[in-house]
């Protein structure tokens, strides 16, 4: 009896020590099927760049379901053919209030001071490297209308990237109320 109990104890303990083997056999397979294998050299400098002033950022695939939209009906084609007139259309749904200034104030200084600096006058660190864009408290600007304001912001211009896919429509419209606040104040 004693030697048949000293028997199942000694298999447990076999049974036990290599199923954990196994286990560990199979977490090991497991981990060089799904890890990837990189490149020796993984050094930024020799890596291809995605340089975002010499390509175009697409928008989604028409196969996307919009979660929030661009909050706006502009034919891009039409906008493209003449901005003043699609840029008509387009009337600041929202109130100039102390919140929508504070809220493009804080959407400009993450998205805009890179290029047309903390003062508006086009002068911020990415600008020395292209062409300088204008300044935002100037009388050129003044005259424009806030649809061409944000016409400009969402789909870009000339030299201006596009912000639709990283600038909500009403963070544009505050922007625009940002930019208007500070023309008042500050005008040049």
């Amino acid at each position: 009896m004693i030697k048949l109990i000293g028997g199942l104890v000694v298999a447990l303990v076999l049974t036990m020590w290599s199923l954990g083997s196994v286990q560990q056999g199979l977490k090991d397979l497991k981990t060089s099927l799904t890890t990837w294998t990189y490149f020796d050299i993984r050094d930024m400098r020799r890596t291809v760049v995605l340089n975002p002033q010499k390509t175009h950022t697409a928008g989604p695939d028409s196969l996307t379901v919009p979660i929030g939209g661009w909050g706006d009906r502009v034919d891009v084609a039409a906008l493209e053919m003449d901005r003043e007139a699609v840029s008509a259309l387009l009337h600041n749904p929202a109130p100039a209030s102390a919140k929508s200034i504070a809220n493009g104030d804080s959407v400009y200084r993450r998205m805009c001071v890179p290029c047309h600096g903390a003062d508006m006058l086009g002068d911020g660190k990415v600008a020395a490297a292209f062409m300088p864009p204008p300044d935002l408290l100037a009388e050129a600007t003044r005259g424009r209308s806030d649809g061409f304001l944000y016409a400009y912001i969402r789909y870009g211009g000339v030299v201006m990237p596009r912000y639709g896919q990283s600038i909500t429509a009403a963070e544009a419209w505050d922007l625009v109320n940002y930019i208007r606040d500070r023309q008042r104040k500050t005008p040049r």
